[in-house]
């Protein structure tokens, strides 16, 4: 490429590679905070998402052009039921990475539970778990969380793991195990104003060609028969195609993670009403929002009715947290 006096960067980022479907609709947290603190509490949160707002609010960010001025912010409604505990479960961490070593489930499950797992264990369970308790590295929270709780039609349940903040393992365990079989709301855990890590499984595109995965420039019409393909594939030795060439193939349904999506808004329609949330008719492919509910500043990843995890920040994690003034919210 000497003879170019045009500089010709890569077309799309290699850090989203391998761009392939998600294993499944629900999103996998695979790094949790340390947050050793004197109390403990659960690291994150889950909820389905319902669509998009508009929220008119008095920018606080000091040190901004926009300081004290009112600031129109795009955002989304996320509905948060109440999650339930169900299980506990204790890492050992070895030369050969984590491995389980004790289970604890809560008694007098809900029905629905049944449709996911398949709970047996002993009436002994709890005082073994307690004995093994100084061998854990780690203990994390097995929650369910119902879709039919929102509306949903779904009657199966999602199960997953999710972190506890506390100084040691026995205190880790000691929590857990105080809210075992209990309902957790997202009040408990996270506040207006603050930050937080959102994961989901973006929509589903279907396979794209190279123009719209990657971003490559059209071809000029006279230069060959084709104008939405990759002017080479590389050079003629070796003869191979480099997995950077941009070429068609999935687009959308992968798992994605937006960092520092800050809280707007915690509330419930029953407190204020149905209305004060809902556009008439409810939200385009989700209805209307009943129950708990947060609104994130921004996107989030995923269609409406689709599962989305919520995660304490993990990167720049502001000192001080400071509820946002909000003037107007916008529901068209």
């Amino acid at each position: 490429m000497g003879h170019r006096k045009y500089s010709a960067p890569r077309r799309g980022s290699i850090a989203f590679r391998p761009r392939a479907r998600a294993r499944s609709l629900e999103a996998r947290v695979r790094t949790w905070p340390e947050m050793a603190g004197e109390k403990s509490s659960l690291l994150g949160f889950a909820g389905f998402k319902a669509g998009g707002i508009h929220v008119l609010t008095i920018d606080d960010r000091e040190k901004t052009p926009n300081f004290g001025k009112q600031l129109l912010n795009t955002a989304t409604v996320i509905v948060t039921p109440p999650i339930k505990i169900i299980g506990i479960r204790a890492y050992k961490t070895d030369l050969y990475g984590q491995h389980a070593i004790f289970d604890v489930y809560a008694k007098d499950l809900p029905k629905e539970m049944s449709r996911r797992v398949d709970i047996k264990q002993a009436d002994d369970a709890t005082a073994k778990a307690e004995a093994k308790v100084a061998q854990a590295s780690s203990i994390m929270a097995i929650v369910a969380v119902s879709p039919s709780a929102v509306g949903l039609s779904q009657k199966k349940p999602f199960v997953f793991e999710m972190a506890v903040s506390g100084k040691d393992a026995k205190a880790q365990f000691d929590y857990v195990k105080s809210i075992l079989g209990k309902e957790m709301k997202a009040s408990d855990i996270f506040q207006a104003g603050q930050n937080i890590d959102v994961f989901g499984i973006t929509r589903g595109k279907g396979v794209e060609g190279p123009i719209t995965r990657f971003g490559v420039k059209r071809k000029q019409h006279k230069s060959r028969k084709s104008v939405r393909a990759v002017g080479t594939l590389g050079p003629i030795s070796p003869a191979v195609v480099m997995y950077t060439v941009a070429r068609q193939g999935q687009r959308g349904f992968h798992q994605r993670t937006e960092y520092n999506k800050r809280i707007l808004i915690m509330s419930n329609t029953e407190k204020d009403g149905p209305s004060s949330i809902n556009p008439t008719g409810g939200f385009k492919h989700f209805g209307l929002v009943k129950g708990d509910y947060i609104v994130v500043r921004g996107s989030v990843p995923g269609v409406p009715k689709r599962l989305v995890k919520m995660r304490q920040p993990i990167r720049n994690i502001p000192k001080k947290v400071q509820e946002p003034k909000v003037l107007e919210v916008v529901v068209q």
